[in-house]
């Protein structure tokens, strides 16, 4: 367990021990936020959604910076952010520039990440930073939070940072010994908590899960509800390291053959809630698992009933 103070309810939360959920936003290129803070507002009602990632430039596409949809989410719904910031494009100045100002703004989660290299997204002649990686990027968080300085230890003047910071994990990685080491220096160097990448093997996952309780911070295992066949079978043929269960991806692409779009999304809600509920209880059951990440990005309505039995 971390010894710094847990400043956000979500660190406070894990370290009461109450298995908790977390949820994630993509604000894309966008100028209106109102679809974004919707999806806040339907993870707040639920009752269960602790604290909402928000993403930084996945895929490697220019989006709407992170900072502030996070901040709105937290100022206009009343839900936490777990603010999502990656290497890929600024420099160690830029990074601390923005970690302090959205310590200002009353951030108290930071998701620490390499990020999805720019050649993958929408502008392909954008140059990649990687000034720091990611352990280098906790660990600045960690100065300005433990210390009150930059990395070359210049004094922060006028306030304290009080941030948690997390770290990703690869549960689909091959081989793992690799992952676990990387993961063990992000802890070394100040992470208060671990969110994983999606699983779909529930028997890798819980192999996963015992191989970080190790590291003594708290964990919640990421999952990916899906809403359409189109999206299932993209993460089987290009995620890297995923693979969706035969079962699974079936019974999605059955549901193209239904006309009645009402009837359509029914069916699909169906196949995911009896896929991962018994998912989610055996994880809840036999880990040491804080929780689990559900990535049901722009998939709303299956909050209430996944969520309703936990």
């Amino acid at each position: 367990m971390a010894n710094r103070t847990a400043y956000s309810n979500l660190v406070k939360t894990m370290r009461e021990g109450k298995f908790l959920f977390t949820g994630e936003l993509e604000p894309k290129k966008m100028f209106d936020l109102s679809s974004v803070l919707h999806s806040a507002e339907e993870m707040k009602k639920t009752g269960k959604i602790v604290a909402a990632n928000v993403t930084d430039g996945p895929q490697g596409d220019a989006y709407t910076c992170s900072m502030v949809p996070s901040y709105l989410v937290q100022e206009k719904v009343g839900l936490e952010a777990i603010w999502q910031m990656t290497v890929r494009d600024r420099n160690r100045i830029a990074l601390f520039g923005d970690i302090l100002g959205g310590s200002i703004l009353g951030l108290k989660n930071l998701l620490a990440l390499t990020g999805d290299h720019s050649a993958l997204g929408d502008n392909k002649n954008a140059r990649a930073v990687y000034d720091l990686d990611s352990t280098q990027l906790i660990d600045l968080v960690s100065k300005m939070v433990d210390d009150g300085t930059d990395l070359e230890g210049n004094e922060i003047e006028g306030g304290k940072v009080e941030m948690n910071v997390g770290c990703a994990a690869n549960p689909n990685s091959d081989p793992r010994e690799p992952e676990i080491l990387k993961v063990g220096r992000k802890v070394e160097v100040g992470a208060d908590f671990i969110q994983t990448q999606t699983s779909f093997d529930i028997d890798e996952a819980k192999e996963f899960l015992k191989d970080l309780e190790k590291f003594n911070i708290p964990v919640l295992l990421g999952l990916f509800p899906i809403k359409n066949y189109g999206i299932a079978w993209y993460f089987n043929e290009y995620i890297p390291g995923v693979s969706v269960p035969k079962d699974f991806l079936n019974d999605l692409k059955a549901t193209k053959k239904i006309k009645d779009k009402k009837e359509k999304y029914a069916k699909i809600d169906q196949i995911n809630i009896d896929f991962y509920v018994p998912f989610i209880k055996e994880i809840k059951k036999t880990t040491k698992a804080a929780g689990v990440h559900c990535m049901a990005v722009h998939y709303e309505r299956l909050f209430e009933p996944l969520l309703k039995e936990f």
